[in-house]
């Protein structure tokens, strides 16, 4: 068992009920199995390389015990597997020949791959990490790729969790720059929550915000000794990777830990249908710095002198955002998911007047709390080029055009409301991007 918050957070959530966090816990795999899944048959699940670090092991371990009696599901190590629903269907017909629980001994996709599969057959599982790489380990849902777009899917976390910090550690750096870029994006995420709320639209759940924004900036801090595997530095980060999932399954969806930053990061990976070079958690870290960065632009302006009714009426109308979605995107199905998720949130004229005069009255007190929560961009930024993370578009084969487009069209895909939102509603969203990549501004 891992640190007291942890404990805590287990204590809050119905799906995952054991984290085994430490060094050398590999080698009591079969026993933490066997503490929950008494007597039960277990099913190997892995790829080449993740079979190679610590998989081949624990098999081993598994048929010693008689604990297995079919061959691993080893998946080929090249090229790169990819989470999309073909590989679910694959492996849920692997699965139905045998009775056992899956044990996959991975990170990211064979995760998703496994949580989606076992969520079809009815079965609950236990996933080995082998590398701090995201957050999701412990979180319910699953990204897949189906019909051409990445999708979220409902379904459980694991029962169980190892991590073996000595294989974590090994894993390549690239991929603990990866969970560091997606841990740090909480902070931001916070942010839009809390923005969510002083709107009227979504109100902070205590008991989830104090899960993820608790221990959150011990979790981030110290990026450089992070590269130097620290051990109680990596610790630290890899808890706050698990307390970030463990949120999002206590609070049945991803809000705590997702705003603007995610939403750019998934308008880039919309049409993959492979593996890009760069990962999730390195987009993520990107658009974490565009994401405080906007936001020092938006808390630059002075909101009480908002001429609300003026604003109101430059909205765009319903009609006009769904014509610019049909602009962005191709897929006649991505093209009907966007416009269902945007105009779930479009605000009517009386909604929005309503919205900004909140705004403007309340603006001196939701300035200050935002001036709380927010890592100034500029530290963001530091501390991202320390954990050896991408900070620039370029460093991922982007423009600052690519970005900048980002900023105008990553609101429209989901129903979340962010500081896209704001910007876009209090109509200052063209003039902060002006003043960001204009000469001398943040991004120039």
């Amino acid at each position: 068992m891992s640190n007291s918050n942890i404990r805590k957070a287990l204590n809050k959530v119905t799906e995952t009920r054991d984290i085994v966090l430490s060094n050398g816990v590999i080698e009591r795999a079969v026993s933490v199995y066997q503490n929950h899944f008494d007597g039960v048959p277990a099913i190997l699940i892995a790829d080449e390389n993740t079979f190679s670090v610590c998989g081949e092991e624990i098999y081993q371990q598994l048929r010693a015990a008689n604990l297995t009696s079919i061959d691993p599901i080893v998946f080929p190590g090249s090229p790169m597997l990819y989470a999309n629903y073909d590989n679910v269907l694959l492996l849920e017909e692997k699965l139905r020949s045998t009775i056992g629980v899956p044990v996959v001994v991975g990170s990211g996709t064979l995760n998703d791959l496994t949580k989606l599969a076992s969520h079809h057959l009815g079965r609950e599982y236990m996933v080995v990490c082998t590398a701090a790489s995201m957050d999701g380990y412990t979180a319910s849902g699953a990204s897949i790729s189906r019909d051409g777009f990445k999708q979220t899917f409902a379904c459980p976390a694991p029962r169980i969790v190892l991590a073996d910090l000595d294989v974590l550690m090994k894993a390549p750096y690239k991929m603990t720059a990866s969970g560091y870029g997606d841990l740090i994006a909480k902070n931001v995420a916070g942010a839009d929550w809390l923005v969510a709320e002083a709107m009227g639209i979504e109100p902070v759940d205590k008991t989830a915000w104090d899960m993820v924004q608790g221990s959150l900036l011990n979790s981030i801090e110290n990026p450089l000794l992070l590269r130097t595997k620290d051990h109680v530095i990596y610790q630290r980060f890899v808890e706050g990777l698990m307390l970030s999932g463990l949120t999002l399954q206590y609070y049945k969806g991803s809000r705590p830990a997702s705003g603007a930053e995610h939403l750019m990061s998934h308008l880039w990976e919309m049409h993959e249908v492979a593996h890009g070079v760069y990962s999730h958690g390195l987009k993520v870290g990107l658009a974490t710095i565009a994401s405080a960065a906007l936001y020092e632009k938006v808390l630059e302006r002075d909101f009480q002198k908002l001429d609300v009714e003026k604003t109101v009426k430059d909205y765009p109308s319903r009609d006009q955002i769904n014509e610019e979605i049909k602009r962005i995107h191709s897929n006649p199905q991505v093209i009907e998911s966007t416009i269902s998720q945007c105009m779930a949130k479009y605000p009517d004229r009386d909604v929005l007047l309503q919205r900004l005069s909140v705004l403007k009255e309340n603006w001196q007190a939701i300035k200050a709390r935002l001036l709380v929560q927010l890592i100034p961009a500029s530290k963001m930024r530091q501390m991202l080029t320390d954990a050896g993370c991408i900070t620039h578009p370029n460093q991922m084969e982007k423009s600052l055009d690519d970005l900048k487009t980002a900023y105008r069209q990553a609101r429209l895909i989901r129903s979340r409301y962010t500081v896209l939102d704001l910007a876009a509603e209090t109509g200052c969203m063209e003039e902060c991007l002006d003043e960001l990549f204009s000469p001398g501004g943040f991004w120039s």
